[in-house]
């Protein structure tokens, strides 16, 4: 047998783990090869994150791990077997621990697509939402993607007798918490309600968290919290300031969030400061709704290709930029949900108490690129008209990735045309969003 791995290490991003032997004393560092495939390879490389492999090419992989490693092909194994994805976590045994994650907000947008990837990698998702942003009609999508089910509970996460009740319910090992509002401009018009949704809602569920002893909590963060004047590209080490209600919310929870994991310790928190995230399950099943007016570009861009709205508003031509339109860090939907996986299996096998990683490309996308861009993927007219700035925004906003890339083994690797393509997929396949019922 010809074994393949030099073709396969080709691919981008490819990342798998190798079972290992239940013996004590026996880790992943060891290298054993099996003699057998674990199912848990196949979920991995079957996983969208991570290529879509065909039934043959993992095949192919399966027989390479029984070749072993310790021969010719060691080092184009361990070109595949690159830094850890962060989907897995190894126990000292070498067990792939599988955890119930409640997904606060999983019907929403990234909510959605995170739970998806938590299924089809074998987790088990509860997801708590009121359907203020979202529909039902999105749970079914989720179960028949990954092909699995989940527990579902409809409350509002303010109601804190709601939310113990459902930590009384079901066995919760961690928490991706997405609930929240999230529009800058609405924040700025109504920043009290901001200011009571975002708090109120995360301190009623951490509380309850500590009072049934779950303590790993991922919480999705912003790319707000780094002001008006940070420089570009963004690092974690930079302080934190907003410019909108929106952002303060953002801020002053990751500051709640630090002095909790100080009082006891316990407590392993993930704080993801992403950008801008777009794109669409590559199915078409799953993409962003908005209940009302759009919050982002990308929705906007879509619907006016669609034809459901006549021309995009483009709010400012004359920031110091390139084409004096803002230029941002969009990053795919799909990468930005594998980086929660990621950043939960982090957690759950380190000490430290507080991590903060930024999830971004690295690369600014100025509004007239991604419109341009847009155009090509759908081959579509899209008509615009610049018009004064929005209250609120910065002239530029990307990311500096490199601290998740090397402690988490995560980058984005979706392209901007992809994220176009498959956006243009889902608001063709689904141009009124998702059905009310």
């Amino acid at each position: 047998m010809t074994c393949r791995l030099r073709a396969l290490a080709l691919k981008p991003q490819v990342t798998i783990r190798t079972p290992v032997s239940d013996s004590p004393g026996t880790t992943e560092s060891s290298r054993s090869s099996p003699a057998s495939a674990s199912p848990d390879i196949r979920a991995v490389i079957f996983s969208p994150q991570l290529g879509g492999y065909s039934e043959g090419e993992v095949d192919d992989v399966l027989e390479e791990l029984r070749c072993g490693i310790d021969g010719p092909h060691v080092d184009d194994y361990l070109d595949v077997l690159n830094t850890a994805s962060g989907q897995w976590r190894q126990t000292t045994q070498g067990h792939t621990a599988r955890m119930r994650v409640l997904v606060t907000g999983g019907t929403g947008y990234i909510g959605s697509h995170t739970s998806v990837q938590l299924l089809e990698v074998g987790h088990e998702v509860v997801v708590a939402d009121n359907f203020s942003n979202s529909k039902p009609s999105v749970l079914p999508r989720i179960e028949g993607i990954a092909g699995a089910s989940l527990s579902f509970h409809q409350l509002d996460l303010a109601d804190r007798d709601a939310v113990d009740t459902l930590f009384d319910a079901e066995h919760i090992d961690a928490v991706i918490h997405f609930a929240g509002f999230k529009a800058v401009g609405e924040s700025v018009a109504k920043p009290i309600d901001y200011y009571r949704n975002n708090i109120v809602t995360t301190l009623s569920l951490v509380e309850a968290m500590a009072n049934h002893g779950v303590h790993h909590l991922v919480f999705s963060s912003s790319a707000t919290v780094y002001g008006p004047n940070a420089p570009v590209p963004m690092t974690e080490d930079l302080p934190t300031s907003a410019t909108n209600p929106y952002g303060w919310t953002k801020v002053m929870i990751e500051q709640i969030l630090t002095d909790l994991a100080v009082t006891d310790p316990q407590w392993r928190i993930a704080l993801l400061r992403y950008f801008n995230p777009v794109g669409a399950h590559a199915s078409g099943q799953l993409g962003e709704d908005p209940s009302d007016l759009p919050n982002n570009l990308m929705p906007f861009i879509a619907q006016t290709a669609v034809g459901r709205r006549d021309k995009l508003s483009v709010f400012g031509g004359d920031y110091d930029t390139p084409d004096g339109t803002g230029v941002r860090d969009y990053i795919h939907v799909e990468d930005l949900a594998a980086g929660h996986l990621a950043a939960l299996t982090w957690i759950t096998g380190h000490d430290r108490a507080v991590s903060t990683w930024n999830l971004g490309t690295g690369n600014g996308t100025s509004v007239l690129e991604l419109v341009e861009a847009f155009r090509k993927a759908s081959g579509q007219a899209i008509p615009y008209a610049v018009g004064p700035r929005r209250l609120g925004d910065i002239a530029a906003s990307y990311a500096d990735p490199s601290r998740a890339h090397e402690e988490l083994g995560w980058s984005a690797r979706r392209s901007v045309e992809d994220m176009c393509a498959d956006t243009w997929r889902w608001q063709q396949g689904n141009p009124h969003g998702y059905p009310d019922e």
